[in-house]
């Protein structure tokens, strides 16, 4: 499991670049904002209601000797976001790096979903990637290096998963357009991609009805020797895909969950 204490990278490859996170107060997207920071990134993290613990983020991310900031929006309005990116370029000065975490949706059956969940699931999983891209792609394509979009992703993109049909497909949509995104705007000197990470006992997971068999399964089929996945394995590829060493990774997903999907 991941320590409460985030240790430092020496790896400063991020060194001056300027990064935003969405949903970062907490799991996954705090791990990433963290492991951002612990490379010499600045970092934005964004939030929508968790303000105490985007604080506590902060607060880490100062210790480590980085510039942060705290950016308010609900990522499944298109008018936050461009105001979001807008208020952390002007800051900063322009936009390096863009993770798009930021993820919702009650865990229900198909059969018991409405017109009004789905669209609130696609709403807040699928187009936050295009509001972001269409805000920050000026700003990424000004760098000299290659600018970066990374999303996360989930394994109910393509395996079914109990409870959890709308946003499998809302994570497919995803995954499609980043592909889509890459098509479209990586000769821009852009890279778009995502990460898929395995099952990880976070607080959303938690929520999940099964989710404590779910997690015992995943790990069982692991084929790692006795480790367990945690936020910062999927944090170090989104560092990775955020940095100069994947300028030739574009338009993929790249799954980390210790082999558990190539088992038959």
């Amino acid at each position: 499991m991941q320590s409460d204490s985030y240790q430092t990278n020496a790896t400063l490859d991020l060194l001056g670049k300027r990064a935003l996170v969405t949903g970062a107060s907490r799991g996954i997207g705090k791990a990433i904002a963290l492991e951002l920071a612990s490379r010499g990134a600045s970092v934005a993290i964004n939030f929508l209601k968790s303000e105490e613990r985007a604080v506590e983020v902060a607060t880490e991310i100062s210790n480590f000797g980085r510039n942060v900031m705290l950016v308010r929006a609900d990522v499944s309005s298109k008018d936050d976001v461009t105001a979001m990116v807008d208020t952390v370029a002007e800051k900063w000065g322009g936009l390096d790096i863009v993770v798009s975490n930021a993820a919702a949706g009650g865990f229900r059956d198909l059969n018991d979903l409405t017109p009004v969940n789905f669209e609130a699931v696609l709403r807040s999983n699928s187009a936050p990637v295009v509001w972001l891209a269409q805000a920050a792609w000026p700003h990424l394509a000004k760098g000299i290096d290659h600018g970066k979009l990374v999303a996360v992703s989930s394994h109910g993109s393509n395996w079914a998963v109990p409870h959890y049909g709308a946003i499998g497909a809302s994570k497919a949509a995803l995954e499609a357009l980043v592909r889509h995104l890459a098509l479209e705007l990586g000769d821009h000197g852009i890279n778009f991609n995502c990460v898929l990470p395995g099952i990880i006992a976070t607080e959303a997971i938690a929520s999940m009805p099964g989710s404590e068999g779910l997690i015992e399964a995943a790990t069982e089929r692991m084929m790692v020797g006795q480790r367990r996945l945690c936020e910062q394995d999927v944090s170090s590829v989104v560092a990775f895909l955020s940095g100069p060493g994947s300028d030739l990774i574009q338009g993929q997903t790249i799954v980390v969950d210790g082999g558990v999907s190539i088992r038959v």
